[in-house]
């Protein structure tokens, strides 16, 4: 075995190979070696980092949740656990030939794709999706280079939910205020010398029905340099303020709060516009506005077009408006849910899925426990050691091969070498390319 662990003795061990790095993937990996000495995980993931969400997709100014991968590296401390980063599905490796090398392979991908948008013009240059605009301010290195045109007074964020605040909160925010981020250099240069001087938030539905938690929403009316704004009209009665959840009273103090402020007192307003959705983006060679339908809630909860429609002018367009999994050559794909079709995560013959793979982009880093505790449980039922070559075996195919893996002590030196990066309170400088990681693990 590689990264300083050692084989136990035991008569017959269960080989699983975990497809993805990310939370669902750890904490798979945890339910299906806790007390087991005769169970072995591989993590695998085609990036030489681990971690997934958190380091590519938690915003940057929210490190507090990033903590949680102190729990996936106590994971990886464990004998029967591996890291093995920096190799491809596909590219270095099919699915057929790990599925013959292990018992069970656990596809634990995410949903890294964004959803479209579905109306005229959304492929115009100025429409980036919320998945690929956020990795490209978290240094994901297959977005180092989108370099997205910043030079525009207005920004417009479609949806209503947390993804669709970060992005707007990162717009809005100052240096000063990002300096204990972990915000990308490059994107930082782009991001604080932007013109930006209205960032508009839509959703279709109203206040009520948005999926903003409350301290992201109370975070909006904190900004140094922007100003939050909605019209108090779109707001509920608050004589019904009693029948609300205990969410959605917190977030209407913070809504009726914006209500009140003075549009006029910060160089940048950041617009809160509900029962919106959009028709089409305009433009010729790129993006230059928005056309909107105003909406309305039925009796029976469903949202109807007014038919009453309006233009706003923007330069930059990000949908923040769901995520779908990347398909896999052999794996039933679920179009309509952007995810792999299965029964409870059992897609095939030792073949499963976990997290947003299996159930489509719902739920909160957390919900990935359950899911993993669950299916871990599930697999150990369902799943008999069958003898097969596991850990070696792939060994051998990257011996082969000349794969340059990563291993859990190699990201340590990346880690180190990024913390040791960071200044003036900052957590960490990540790297944006694989080749600097691995020049940093071969000491260069």
């Amino acid at each position: 075995m590689t990264d300083g662990q050692s084989e136990k003795s035991v008569d017959k061990i269960l080989w699983v190979a975990v497809i993805g790095a990310g939370p669902a993937g750890y904490y798979t990996a945890e339910a299906l070696t806790t007390g087991r000495d005769d169970v072995r995980v591989d993590i695998i993931d085609r990036l030489p980092t681990p971690f997934g969400l958190i380091r590519a997709g938690v915003a940057p100014d929210h490190q507090s949740i990033k903590n949680v991968a102190k729990r996936y590296s106590a994971t990886n401390d464990r004998d029967n656990v591996r890291f093995v980063g920096n190799l491809s599905l596909g590219r270095d490796i099919t699915l057929k030939e790990l599925q013959k090398l292990y018992d069970v392979v656990v596809l634990a991908t995410g949903a890294a794709k964004d959803r479209e948008l579905g109306v005229d013009g959304e492929n115009l240059p100025g429409v980036i999706g919320s998945s690929a605009f956020v990795s490209w301010y978290n240094s994901h290195p297959d977005f180092r280079e989108l370099a997205p045109d910043l030079e525009v007074a207005s920004v417009a964020v479609i949806g209503n939910g947390n993804v669709a605040i970060d992005v707007a909160r990162v717009l809005a925010k100052t240096a000063d205020e990002m300096t204990s981020s972990d915000l990308a250099p490059h994107a930082a240069d782009q991001i604080h010398g932007a013109p930006i001087k209205d960032i508009y938030v839509f959703g279709r539905r109203g206040p009520l029905e948005a999926s903003f938690t409350p301290k992201e929403m109370g975070e909006l009316n904190e900004l140094d340099n922007c100003v939050a704004l909605v019209d108090a009209c779109q707001l509920p009665d608050p004589l019904g303020d009693e029948t609300l959840t205990g969410a959605q009273k917190k977030n209407m103090i913070a809504l009726r709060k914006m209500a009140q402020n003075d549009a006029n007192s910060k160089n940048i307003r950041l617009h809160l516009m509900f029962y919106r959705r959009p028709m089409a983006v305009l433009g010729d060679e790129r993006v230059c506005g928005l056309r909107l339908e105003k909406t309305k809630l039925e009796a029976d909860g469903s949202c109807v077009g007014t038919g009453e429609t309006e233009t706003l002018p923007v330069g930059l367009v990000v949908p923040c408006i769901g995520y779908r999994s990347a398909p896999i050559t052999d794996v039933p794909y679920n179009e309509r849910r952007g995810r792999f079709e299965n029964q409870d995560g059992f897609i095939a013959d030792r073949l499963y899925c976990v997290g947003w793979a299996r159930r489509g982009p719902t739920g909160t880093i957390g919900t990935n426990k359950p899911d993993g505790v669950s299916m871990a449980k599930k697999i150990l039922e369902e799943v008999k050691p069958d003898n097969r070559a596991g850990r070696a075996g792939l060994n051998k195919i990257v011996q082969e091969r000349d794969l340059k893996i990563v291993t859990f002590a190699d990201w340590k030196k990346i880690d180190e070498a990024e913390t040791e990066a960071a200044a003036n309170g900052a957590p960490r400088v990540k790297f944006a390319s694989v080749d600097e990681m691995v020049k940093i693990i071969e000491g260069e």
